[in-house]
């Protein structure tokens, strides 16, 4: 018998280490939990649009780790970031070439943060890409995006896990994390104290939704991995597969949410 339920699912930012959504998302079709809509901040809005337009998440993966997309991103000789998010435009217009939320086969909605304002900015209709880029784009590192005379930045900012855009809509929503921090006795130098700074704030944003979750997957000890470590994506798909075929295990009833027919749309 077919699920009638509607079920969204949130992906977190985590550079990098948003791969491992990839992983989740691989998990969840094998059995059936196709979303009826998505919504990601930041490395999980460019998964979540990859996604939505039907890639698989194998193809993905080879994707990113063939592109390097990082490669396209140019300084920026200006004071508001290091790095030019904008030359990264025409990489998407390749695998998103209608630039359109419309023409996406699953509905989508990003995250990110008005940096003038102090508000979050939810993107679901209209133009696709400088979102994405807007989403992703880490302060200080990167430029701002402007998008209707806003100043966007990394969505994760102010909010890493978007369930909001999935009230109302959706019957379930899964949460994913893809920052969870290990323990760790012994903080070795400055940039590690930073790191594990930043991620305790971006956590504690997510975790402040995770009630708002019927289901919260985040494979444990992510936190460890660089942002920009290509390298690890094959370690980090897999963490996140083994993470959800564990969450499905430890709660059958997540099976109830499958639509046993159903598939992921391909290209």
């Amino acid at each position: 018998m077919k699920s009638k339920l509607k079920v969204g699912i949130a992906l977190s930012g985590g550079g990098i280490r948003g791969i491992s959504h990839l992983g989740v998302l691989k998990a969840l079709d094998e059995i059936g939990i196709v979303p009826a809509k998505l919504s990601g901040t930041s490395a999980g809005a460019i998964v979540g649009a990859m996604y939505c337009q039907g890639y698989h998440p194998e193809e993905i993966l080879k994707i990113i780790v063939e592109t390097n997309y990082f490669k396209f991103m140019r300084p920026a000789i200006s004071w508001n970031g290091i790095l030019k998010m904008e030359s990264v435009g025409n990489l998407y217009k390749i695998y998103l070439p209608h630039n359109d939320f419309a023409q996406l086969k699953i509905p989508l909605a990003i995250a990110a943060t008005d940096i003038q304002r102090g508000k979050v900015v939810y993107f679901d209709e209209g133009e696709l890409i400088k979102p994405i880029m807007a989403s992703s784009s880490i302060p200080g590192m990167f430029e701002p995006i402007v998008i209707d005379k806003k100043y966007l930045v990394d969505g994760g900012v102010l909010n890493n896990l978007p369930v909001e855009p999935l009230e109302g809509i959706c019957d379930f929503v899964i949460g994913v994390n893809c920052n969870h921090l290990p323990e760790e006795s012994n903080i070795r130098n400055m940039k590690k104290l930073i790191e594990r700074t930043v991620i305790m704030a971006m956590n504690y944003n997510v975790y402040s939704r995770k009630a708002k979750c019927d289901y919260f997957i985040e494979a444990p000890g992510l936190g460890r991995f660089g942002v920009f470590d290509i390298k690890k994506a094959p370690e980090l798909f897999q963490a996140g597969y083994d993470q959800t075929m564990k969450v499905i295990e430890e709660n059958p009833a997540i099976l109830d949410l499958a639509n046993p027919s159903a598939k992921h749309l391909s290209l």
